[in-house]
């Protein structure tokens, strides 16, 4: 699955909504139908995701958050949305790599009746503690998982932790993003609830980048472009990656092991993120071509 710098999120029960974010410029976008849909409107939201997925007009990656596994709706969320279109479910209230595993198996039931042209992934919410105390065993539940997304506001808010408190935030963000690293999956953050204060969300942006996330959450279009800019890699950073691939072909071709460049010491390690930078910055540039066109 191709990396998210930006995932908008679309409230299911607000078709009127969906058109226009999908003429945005979010990666990707996640039509919501557990929180920001009331429960007397379940049916009606599920419905209305399901018909826009049918008629496929979004060109972005496309993601459902269901109701939780345990919710008593999940089953009802994926008989309704499951087909082609579909991308990736975002499993809110993950507690076990069970419930990633339940998912999945659902996924494989509805997949054969419904003409889905590619498996399904599943991206799990790390959300509660105990999601938080289990990562990595979620991240490695099935290989439907294409990344961790942590949710701050259920993690948080209901025991009293200041959703500001950086130490707090340090602790979840390494924990979830070496669970993901550990089973080579990407990482995505949380959203950041003060749509007015975009100079604070584009500082969260550039701190979990530098903590090697993928990418945001973002629950206003105005922070999408925030997003996009602070998860893609920047000119200097294409340029360096370049040459270090470069200078690892020479190196090889002379059966160097290790070499310098701009006065940096590199090897495999190196040579892995370089590489990785290169390929996201020509899949970027891939993707503005395509829309140009």
């Amino acid at each position: 699955m191709r990396l998210m710098r930006s995932k908008l999120f679309v409230p299911g029960s607000r078709p009127e909504l969906f058109a226009k974010a999908a003429a945005g410029p979010a990666d990707a976008l996640s039509f919501d139908l557990e929180d920001a849909v009331a429960t007397a409107r379940k049916a009606q939201a599920r419905e209305a995701v399901a018909s826009f997925l049918r008629a496929g007009d979004a060109r972005q990656l496309i993601i459902v958050r269901t109701n939780g596994v345990a919710s008593g709706l999940f089953e009802d969320d994926l008989h309704t949305v499951v087909g082609p279109g579909l991308d990736v479910i975002n499993v809110p209230m993950v507690e076990s790599a069970d419930h990633i595993r339940d998912a999945a198996a659902a996924l494989t039931r509805l997949e054969k009746t419904a003409k889905v042209p590619s498996p399904i992934g599943v991206l799990p919410n790390i959300e509660t503690p105990k999601s938080v105390r289990l990562a990595a065993e979620i991240a490695a539940a099935d290989t439907r998982v294409c990344g961790l997304q942590i949710g701050y506001a259920d993690l948080f808010e209901p025991f009293g932790i200041d959703r500001r408190d950086e130490a707090a935030l340090a602790h979840v963000r390494m924990t979830v993003r070496l669970a993901a690293a550990e089973a080579g999956i990407p990482t995505y953050d949380g959203a950041f609830a003060a749509v007015n204060d975009p100079d604070r969300f584009r500082t969260e942006c550039e701190t979990v980048r530098a903590l090697g996330f993928a990418g945001k959450s973002c629950i206003h279009p105005s922070q999408v472009p925030i997003a996009n800019a602070a998860f893609a890699p920047t000119v200097a950073e294409v340029e360096k990656a370049r040459r270090i691939i470069a200078a690892a072909n020479d190196a090889e071709t002379n059966g160097i092991g290790a070499f310098l460049v701009d006065g940096q010491m590199i090897d495999a390690p190196f040579l892995a993120r370089a590489r990785a930078v290169v390929a996201w910055a020509d899949d970027l540039a891939g993707r503005t071509n395509r829309t140009s066109t």
